[in-house]
């Protein structure tokens, strides 16, 4: 029986095999789901290794456990490493859910369930891709290293000190993540790029306490009113960010890669009903599709101070916060990226505050050359088990490992994504489309029979 045959005849089992998966709450950012989060890291570990791996370990980080496995039984072949995460982000508003977060269920031909798109389904599919190849033929085709980590979605606190304490263990020839998305639906893809991110927190100070607002109100400063003032400058009527020299760096686009990018089956009908605004908002001179995967942006993502409590209380707030992230693109570096920010937050801002500002995190992006033959192997391996055309693709979001395996190892990091932009990843209604679920075992396992040829 050939590796598709034999995973045909295991959709309903593999399908009851995650539903077992997705029903452990293994949210990583609360600590009364400390023994989930176990319990999860002992559920991959054990299917590792019904999947062949040998050396599966459950690895003690600063915050959750990181399982491992590797399976280095074929000579001459390429080793991969394959990573994803098991922890998952909280279910909460629980109300919004069509059913309950943490009971999957199958809808309309999809899996719902927190979990399904990022990272458990995908995470899944690798597994039993590895699983069906060794039932077929009785042995991996290629070297397989595995790390499947629970802090993803806290930052991956402890991955990094693990890699580095690892380095010649976790050498390979090849990064393979599970944990984008496709274009769309029926239109497999490869990853081959992503925007970099860093994040700052700015507080303002004005009066040394609260005031009321009648007696003091304009007379002080008030932090709030200066924040917004400060956040609306940082755009120009183009929706051109205007911190100096702050596009200085941007790789330009070649005319081939962006005439490619702008031919892909995009529907712009279909993002704005997923956006559901009244109209879209970016930088003038881009397409939609350039804007989102190719330009880097400027966002205010909080903003809070004063009171925001029920019915009225006049005061004039001590202290207004934002939150602020910028996304990168090729080239640009994020520490001098972070270090021109905060001039220009400062620059912008009167005397009569005071300002803390902070950097929470820093990103580079990352791009990889598509013609590489690794990523041809991904493209063909996706049609076959598809059955449909696979295109190359950017996204907008952030993957730091990425970029830092790629610095570290110098080897080819390929992103095959199998959940879709609308399946409310962190959002409640969280879902995965069973045919890519299914389509994605298929293609992963053709994938790693087909590198044994390089």
């Amino acid at each position: 029986m050939n590796v598709l045959d034999y995973i045909e005849t295991k959709r309903e089992s593999n399908l009851n095999e995650l539903k077992e998966f997705l029903r452990i709450p293994s949210v990583s950012t609360k600590s009364e789901h400390k023994a989930d989060i176990e319990k999860a890291a002992r559920w991959v570990a054990e299917k590792l290794r019904a999947a062949g791996l040998d050396k599966v370990e459950i690895e003690p980080t600063k915050l959750h456990p990181l399982v491992y496995g590797e399976s280095l039984k074929a000579p001459g072949k390429p080793t991969v490493l394959i990573y994803g995460h098991y922890d998952v982000q909280p279910a909460e508003p629980l109300d919004l859910w069509t059913s309950p977060a943490f009971e999957p269920t199958v809808r309309d031909g999809n899996l719902f369930g927190r979990g399904t798109a990022d990272d458990k389904g995908q995470v899944h599919i690798h597994i039993k891709a590895l699983e069906a190849l060794r039932a077929a033929s009785g042995k991996l085709p290629i070297n397989v290293k595995v790390m499947v980590e629970g802090e993803e979605e806290v930052g991956s606190v402890g991955l990094w000190d693990f890699v580095q304490a690892n380095r010649e263990r976790l050498r390979a020839d090849a990064l393979i993540v599970s944990d984008t998305s496709m274009l769309a639906k029926g239109v497999p893809s490869v990853t081959y790029g992503l925007r970099g991110l860093n994040y700052y927190e700015i507080e303002l100070t004005g009066p040394a306490q609260d005031l009321h607002s009648g007696a003091f109100g304009g007379a002080v400063p008030n932090p709030i009113t200066i924040l917004a003032e400060m956040i609306a400058k940082l755009h120009d009527k183009n929706f051109r960010i205007t911190v100096p020299h702050f596009y200085d760096d941007v790789a330009v686009l070649s005319r081939r890669e962006r005439k490619a990018l702008n031919a892909l089956p995009w529907k712009e009908k279909e993002f704005r009903k997923t956006v559901g605004a009244p109209a879209l908002f970016g930088e003038k001179g881009y397409t939609i599709v350039e804007q989102l995967w190719t330009r880097p942006t400027l966002d205010a993502n909080g903003i809070w101070g004063g009171y925001t409590g029920e019915g009225a209380k006049t005061v004039i707030p001590s202290k207004a916060y934002a939150k602020i992230s910028t996304r990168l693109v090729p080239d640009q570096n994020p520490e001098k990226i972070a270090k021109l920010v905060e001039r220009h937050v400062r620059k912008l801002l009167p005397k009569a505050v005071t300002c803390k500002f902070e950097i929470l995190s820093t990103g580079k992006a990352w791009v990889a050359p598509y013609s590489h033959p690794i990523f041809q192997k991904a493209l063909h391996a996706l049609e076959e088990g598809f059955g449909k055309k696979a295109v190359f693709i950017r996204e907008g979001g952030s993957i730091p490992f990425v970029s830092q395996m790629h610095d570290t190892f110098k080897v080819p990091c390929v992103l095959l994504g199998f959940g879709l932009p609308d399946e409310n990843a962190h959002a409640p209604d969280e879902h995965i489309a069973l045919e890519n679920y299914f389509g994605g075992i298929k293609s992963v396992a053709l994938f790693y029979e087909e590198l044994a040829s390089l």
